[in-house]
């Protein structure tokens, strides 16, 4: 216990997986906390003199089994291993700590989804900007950012990082900036300084200077790469050859999504129960890594023109060369995870069925990288052009290891037959000494005429003669006794004793001589993993160019047409989501939407809710950025001038942890567009000032559509839906406003959604319609009507029907009167209040007319 809590004392944050025997023991805090989320037994232990102490733990070959549930629960686990044969010491087995297992840092695929990266982030502030990196220790990919808070927030929200580390003193800097939803670490303040970061990335890739990554300059990303080399050294985590390369994300060449836009868009995660997002629709791909890439692409857009051209024509190639396609989805399904098969082999954890399936995949990247440079289209050559098939170790792999190994290397029969010609002998010897102990029990049991006799083997003591009780009258003098069963006796000669020894020192030998062989050739794949890393790369671009094309002929996507005017032309888009969702037999009714910098810049969408209003304005971003991924999309023509920035602000949600209302969080994203919009920027807003009172709302709503119109010459692109029919008046004062609605029919006092955009604002919300569309009792609705009529009634009335809203110039203060509601009870408590003579009034008379008021509207005491 004494050695336990010194260790432990260097982990006091981690819960310590002790290693005692054949079993990992958890003591005290750890233990009640391992067996609350393990579901082991707790049980408790004398601890010496002092009291008794909790424990709990389980055998250590079911450490896969048991980490990862420690893990996902949010723990970090040190796992203390014995460091020496006990059999060799007389005192205390030597102990230590051999892996501190993190969320942010595992190799175990019970812990990893193969479908999705597990980054470590790291962030540091500066005074000017924010420097972030992002690791994967799993595949290798090692990548560095900096920019404002709210870019790094960004990509915190693309990347979902499993852990993410910061300086001791920025921790209330760090929730202010991107909340507390995050599993954090704090490091020690020294870890985050230029000097630290910059000496320990240059030892790691033993270069001069960092210019070669591209991050020279980049101070904040710098010192953040830095931290989190630190943290894995912290964690025991030391083999790391297979982080080869670190590599800066470029925002100048990426679409800017906001984190409002990633999380409105719903395109990786949706924060409702059982929803699509679109990477679930258009993730088609064969292999984990991508999968892994789909999604990165996904959050990172791409707005130079060539690369997304080049992706287009590959999707091309495969939707018309159908052979190629199939070629290549055969191949590709050998490959498994190439990506984290090398990893696993760079720092030793590999197993030998792993290697096997290692072989299996660079022998399927030979046919694809053939078809590839065949292939008419120059970008699809490119790519095979920088594939290798890394001839040498795949050769020797299949020399060296059988075709079908155990998982584990302790079970032995791995190494191939004619690789190690003294494996060979030993085999031989194993496998003839059995042999020749079956020729001793034939002619001990002629010799001796005990026919029931027979030889076995336990672990106790080792081979043995068994005879039955009826015949043990005939076993000769020179044999020796061990064993008296009940119905037989067991003995021991010295010739078995011989072969005995025989055997079983070649099985040792054998064990030894499979471990060193086997060690040998994952070493000798070390020298591989850029390569075969590259490889993966290449491999997992085919694989999601080959699922866009596949995608594009099953739902009926077509080319999208892009070039660099500021023009966006859609005819019969759908929203990709929604169409697959559709019951069967429905066709999702599709729409032409067309903006441009001249004549149609904001597009002003009125009608009424449950329209499909939101689903147009989502879909057109889905379009656009489906597009500059260099996917086919979901309509009959697209024509896309490129767009840089992606905008949304859509639904409505508090955010009560930070303390902000409805109204507050619209306006904070609001902001956020507003402060970042550029000329070739896609606005959409849904409903923006809904979340106040009507004409704070339309004032607002407003402004922002006269500022979008006017800012800086800038004529950013807007989809701008609303309830507020009064906006349709903007039209008539700014020349690239034009009004849409979408349309319903009326019949028999009910109403059909027509889900058509068409020109010319609408007048009408139908809000109680779909009210009883939703199942409010009657009654209910009833009631609405008439309230609706009184309030309509009872304003001021415009020529056709609406409430005199007079925006922009209106100086009257529109907040409704509660005494214009035309309700006999509101007009006799009115009457009650204006005689109220509150200089005379003492606070016992206010109650007793308080209490009046309150049986006039039938309110009980």
């Amino acid at each position: 216990m004494k050695q336990y809590h010194q260790i432990k004392g260097k982990y006091p944050d981690a819960l310590l997986l002790f290693r005692v025997g054949d079993f990992y023991e958890t003591f005290g805090a750890d233990a009640v906390k391992a067996a609350g989320i393990l579901g082991i037994v707790l049980t408790k232990r004398h601890n010496g003199a002092a009291n008794e102490i909790e424990l709990a733990g389980f055998p250590h070959h079911s450490l896969e089994t048991y980490l990862p549930k420690l893990v996902r629960a949010g723990q970090r686990v040190a796992i203390c291993d014995q460091l020496e044969d006990p059999k060799q010491t007389k005192t205390i087995v030597k102990r230590g700590v051999t892996e501190l297992v993190t969320p942010g840092i595992s190799y175990s695929d019970k812990v990893l989804d193969h479908k999705s990266n597990n980054f470590l982030a790291s962030v540091h502030f500066a005074k000017t900007n924010t420097g972030v990196s992002f690791l994967d220790v799993s595949t290798g990919e090692y990548l560095v950012a900096e920019g404002s808070i709210e870019y790094i927030d960004k990509l915190l929200q693309s990347f979902a990082p499993a852990e993410i580390v910061f300086q001791k003193k920025d921790k209330r800097l760090f929730e202010d900036s991107f909340g507390t939803s995050h599993y954090t670490y704090a490091l020690e303040d020294w870890v985050f300084t230029y000097e630290f970061g910059n000496e320990i990335l240059l030892k790691h890739f033993e270069t001069k200077s960092l210019k070669g990554f591209g991050i020279d300059g980049y101070e904040s990303g710098v010192i953040a790469a830095g931290a989190v080399l630190h943290y894995l050294a912290e964690t025991q985590h030391k083999q790391l050859s297979h982080i080869a390369a670190l590599s800066r994300i470029e925002e100048e060449r990426y679409v800017w999504l906001d984190r409002f836009t990633i999380r409105n868009l719903e395109l990786i995660r949706s924060p409702h129960e059982n929803a699509k997002t679109l990477v679930d629709v258009i993730d088609d791909t064969i292999s984990p890594m991508g999968s892994r890439m789909l999604k990165r692409w996904v959050a990172l857009p791409l707005k130079d023109l060539q690369p997304i051209e080049e992706r287009l024509n590959i999707v091309h190639h495969f939707i018309s060369k159908e052979d190629d396609s199939q070629t290549i989805k055969r191949n590709l399904e050998q490959v498994g995870d190439l990506e984290r098969l090398i990893s696993r082999a760079a720092v030793g954890r590999i197993n030998p069925r792993e290697v096997v399936q290692l072989s299996r995949a660079l022998e399927a990247i030979k046919p694809i990288k053939s078809l590839c440079m065949a292939a008419s289209e120059g970008s699809l050559k490119k790519l095979g052009e920088q594939m290798n098939p890394c001839d040498t170790i795949l050769e020797r792999i299949k020399r060296e290891m059988i075709v079908d190994p155990p998982v584990a290397l302790s079970k032995g029969n791995v190494i191939a037959e004619g690789v190690n010609a003294e494996l060979d002998e030993l085999r031989k010897l194993k496998t003839s000494g059995k042999d020749s102990l079956l020729a001793i029990q034939q002619r001990e049991a002629e010799a001796t005429g005990i026919t029931s006799l027979k030889i076995a083997f336990n672990n106790v003591f080792g081979y043995y003669i068994e005879v039955r009780n009826a015949q043990k009258d005939k076993v000769p003098a020179t044999w020796h006794r061990k064993q008296t069963l009940v119905n037989a006796e067991r003995y021991i000669t010295e010739e078995l004793k011989e072969y005995e020894s025989k055997i079983l020192g070649a099985e040792d030998k054998i064990s030894v001589l499979e471990s060193k062989l086997y060690n040998d050739l994952v070493l000798a794949l070390s020298d591989y993993i850029v390569p075969i890393q590259l490889n993966a790369n290449l491999l997992a671009r085919l694989d999601c160019l080959l699922s866009f094309s596949r995608i594009a002929v099953k739902n009926n996507y077509t080319r999208p047409l892009l070039d660099d005017s500021k023009a966006l032309d859609i005819k019969s888009g759908r929203h990709p989501v929604i169409e697959k969702q559709l019951p069967l037999g429905d066709e999702y009714i599709a729409n032409d939407v067309y903006l441009d910098d001249a004549t149609q810049q904001i597009i002003m969408i009125t009608g009424p809710n449950m329209s499909g209003k939101s689903a147009l304005l989502r879909q057109t971003a889905l379009i656009v950025l489906m597009a500059q991924i260099g996917s086919y999309v979901p309509a009959k023509h697209a024509k896309i001038g490129i767009v840089d920035k992606i905008f949304t602000r859509v639904g409505a949600s508090d955010n009560i942890s930070l303390g902000e209302s409805t109204f507050m969080v619209e306006m904070n994203e609001t902001a956020s567009i507003l402060n970042n919009v550029s000329d070739r920027s896609l606005i959409l807003l849904d409903e923006i000032g809904r979340g106040t009172s009507t004409y704070d709302g339309i004032s607002i709503a407003w402004a922002i559509a006269e500022y979008l119109h006017e800012v800086k010459d800038l004529k950013p692109k807007t989809l701008f839906a609303t309830h507020y029919h009064e906006l349709n008046d903007m039209a008539k004062q700014f020349k690239r406003v034009k009004n849409f609605h979408v349309s319903v029919k009326e019949v028999n006092n009910k109403i059909i959604f027509m889900r058509k955009l068409v020109p010319g604002g609408s007048e009408h919300s139908f809000g109680i319609h779909v009210a009883k569309m939703a199942g409010m009792p009657p009654k209910l609705i009833r009631r609405a009507n008439e309230m609706l009529a009184q309030l309509e009634k009872s304003h001021e009335q415009s020529g056709n029907g609406k409430v005199k809203a007079n925006l922009p110039d209106s100086t009257e203060d529109f907040q409704l009167s509660f005494f214009q509601l035309d309700d006999p009870v509101l007009q006799a408590i009115k009457e009650e209040l204006i005689h109220i003579d509150i200089n005379t009034l003492t606070p016992v008379e206010a109650l007793f007319k308080l209490n009046e008021i309150k049986k006039m509207v039938g309110v009980k005491k």
